[in-house]
């Protein structure tokens, strides 16, 4: 298919692609020396096997090069890089990616996607990162497109649609890929879109199978009809799951032991909770989903019929108990930390992670539904108004952790959750669905509840739902988390540091100033007998658009677009690091 974008290349100098088959994307985390997955391998731990940089040599970690990704499009930057056969690729925001020499951070080809007028990202234009496979490199675009193109010359191999823009569908999140078939999602759910899970040939493009996440709609194998998702009308009333939402925006895990993808779905649409009573299955859930027929094997929903825009798209989070089980955590926007049986979809345990939920005391392990409280908004039809009885609900939309992957070690056993202390004023309005506008029936303001701190870092024990230690943060966390075998955890802030911390005490080893908000997904490999580590700088996303009084906030934090890269100091002069 023709590709409307721009690409533009400089001489290579760097060897051509050696092919990446599905053994090395399984092995990608105990490879060394490339980083094949967003995730740090398919089921998303974000730990990585490293040493050499630890805690008695954290000190000396400096920059090694850096990469502006250029131009006025300088916000929200999040996504992790990826490394192979001497090339570093990384998408950034508006679409866009590059491919680096990774010693020397020089440009080897860039490529960005021409947006048509009219696109409807709910929550910034970013793009959270890539796939690898075979001589391709694969990431998706804000008009709902999934491109791939050559890793060597960056030109376009294929082109395919994930849905109608113009309808509000649109794609940032990064793909899975596993046994050759490239596995992705879709954003809208403030559009009235359906969310999916979608499989294509990542050779080719070809559509495998479909899953729709809203009951009722078709899904579909090789072309042919696969079955309904759930039953029509058995959760949502009348035609309201036609612009259902659910929509699958921040990707899946993979689990091989259960040939399993596990996929998190977002808020019911519309907001106003009022419209279509019931659960509203499959919002607000984790989804398992065979990979090779795109059947639902099991599914858990953490807030049935939302009525607080939680969502349940939170990334869950393949591990086993100290027991043996085989079990998965989810960090979920409504506060509570679930720890989930990944074989059958067995709720195990659920703790919260955040100081205040108003919306529900608690969650009863036996029914695996939550212990509502008294706090929902009002109903508008019920007092012949145009805004419904507003409450204040903890927490607020945006979560007690919202996009930022959280990150597990092997070593400690522990969870490190980048999570948030804010809740808001919510109500509820009238609201009709209508194409391509927004279709949320709801208004909002957010505010902090403490003075001193809104993100924490906490790391949590899975087995007993504590919290083992935590970092508080002035502004809200918004990047990911990583681990590694050194006792190290990274991630950014909006103030603009890159920290590491200490994994069993949380005590702060290390930060470097980047010169703008830290929301990108940290990586780390070793190349040359040394090991490296990145991340992306530049702020943006939701916090600004939606914040309210917290967006005022953090209204000074500057904007920005850089690739740092940094390992550990040799003689010579190298920048030195803050610490």
């Amino acid at each position: 298919m023709w590709c409307f974008g721009v690409l533009l290349a400089l001489g290579s100098g760097v060897a051509t692609a050696a092919g990446v088959t599905d053994a090395m994307i399984k092995n990608d985390t105990a490879s060394n020396d490339d980083l094949l997955t967003v995730g740090l391998g398919l089921h998303g731990q974000r730990h990585s096997p490293l040493t050499q940089v630890n805690p008695n040599t954290i000190g000396d970690l400096v920059p090694a090069w850096t990469f502006s990704l250029g131009g006025e499009k300088q916000r929200g930057q999040q996504a992790q890089p990826l490394i192979h056969n001497g090339k570093m690729f990384i998408t950034g925001s508006y679409s866009r990616i590059w491919a680096l020499d990774v010693k020397t951070g020089r440009r080897i080809w860039g490529y960005e996607h021409r947006l048509p007028d009219g696109i409807m990202p709910c929550c910034d234009v970013i793009n959270r990162g890539a796939g690898l496979y075979g001589d391709l490199v694969i990431f998706g675009t804000l008009d709902a497109r999934l491109i791939a193109l050559n890793q060597d010359t960056g030109k376009v191999v294929w082109n395919e649609k994930l849905g109608d823009y113009k309808a509000g569908y649109s794609y940032t999140a990064a793909p899975l890929i596993v046994d050759g078939l490239v596995i992705t999602g879709v954003s809208g759910g403030e559009f009235g879109i359906v969310g999916k899970v979608d499989a294509r040939d990542a050779k080719t493009g070809k559509l495998i199978w479909s899953r729709p996440t809203v009951e009722g709609h078709m899904g579909t194998l090789n072309g042919k009809d696969n079955g309904i998702t759930g039953k029509l009308n058995a959760s949502w009333p009348g035609d309201m799951w036609k612009y259902g939402g659910a929509a699958t925006w921040l990707g899946c895990t993979y689990a091989d032991d259960t040939k399993l993808v596990y996929c998190g779905t977002g808020n019911p649409a519309p907001w106003n909770a009022h419209l279509r009573p019931g659960d509203n299955l499959y919002s607000t859930s984790t989804l398992a989903i065979d990979v090779k027929t795109g059947k639902i094997k099991w599914s858990y929903q953490s807030t049935p019929n939302d009525h607080w825009d939680f969502d349940g798209v939170n990334e869950f989070i393949p591990f086993d108990l100290k027991d043996g089980t085989k079990a998965g955590a989810k960090a979920d926007r409504n506060g509570f930390f679930y720890v989930i049986d990944r074989t059958n979809g067995k709720l195990i345990n659920a703790s919260p992670f955040v100081t205040k939920q108003t919306w529900a005391s608690g969650v009863d392990l036996k029914t695996g539904r939550p212990i509502e409280s008294n706090n929902r908004p009002g109903d508008p039809a019920k007092v012949s108004a145009d805004k419904g009885e507003s409450v204040f609900s903890a927490p607020s939309f945006l979560g007690g952790k919202n996009w930022m992957p959280m990150a597990y070690s092997p070593d400690t056993g522990l969870f490190y959750v980048p999570s948030n202390e804010w809740g808001m004023d919510i109500w509820n309005e009238p609201i009709t669905y209508k194409k391509g506008a927004a279709y949320l029936g709801a208004g909002f303001n957010i505010k902090p509840l403490y003075d001193d701190y809104i993100g924490a870092l906490r790391a949590i024990d899975p087995n007993t739902g504590k919290i083992v230690w935590e970092a508080k943060n002035d502004a809200p966390l918004w990047g990911g988390v990583m681990t590694t075998a050194g006792n190290l955890v990274f991630t950014g802030t909006p103030e603009g540091y890159f920290k590491a911390f200490d994994a069993k005490t949380g005590k702060e080893l290390w930060k470097f100033q980047t010169g703008s908000g830290v929301i990108g997904q940290p990586a780390t490999w070793e190349m040359d007998g040394e090991q490296y580590v990145a991340v992306l700088s530049g702020w943006g996303g939701a916090v600004p658009l939606w914040g309210g009084d917290v967006a005022k906030k953090v209204k000074d934090i500057s904007q920005g677009g850089m690739v740092w890269v940094f390992k550990l100091h040799k003689s010579g002069g190298q920048v030195a690091a803050q610490h």
